[in-house]
């Protein structure tokens, strides 16, 4: 298979970068479907650490009541923990029933 360099545009900063035969031959080499999107600059810019900023959403414990932030936007009808009540619910899990166990009726 030829392949010839193209002109691609970089979706961060609007520049024109050139997407070489030898690239093209890596890509299908590798048998990645997609261009590139990204120009050096920008690619060097995203690996280097320059995470997307998560929004902080303040809100209240759904366990203890204290006022937290989040990073992210609670949905509703789920409960919102603060760190300190994730952590203990992380080191103690809710007894879960065993699978096939039949449930427990209460007999009068």
């Amino acid at each position: 298979m030829e392949f010839t360099d193209r002109v691609l545009k970089c979706v961060d900063c609007g520049a024109e970068f050139v997407f070489t035969a030898g690239e093209q031959l890596f890509f299908h080499d590798k048998q990645f479907k997609n261009d590139p999107k990204h120009c050096k600059q920008c690619k060097a810019k995203r690996t280097r650490g320059s995470q997307r900023v998560r929004p902080e959403t303040r809100t209240t414990c759904s366990d203890c009541g204290a006022e937290t932030t989040v990073p992210f936007k609670p949905t509703q009808g789920r409960p919102v923990l603060c760190r300190s009540c994730f952590q203990k619910q992380q080191a103690n899990p809710p007894a879960a029933p065993e699978p096939g166990a039949a449930p427990s009726v209460a007999q009068d």
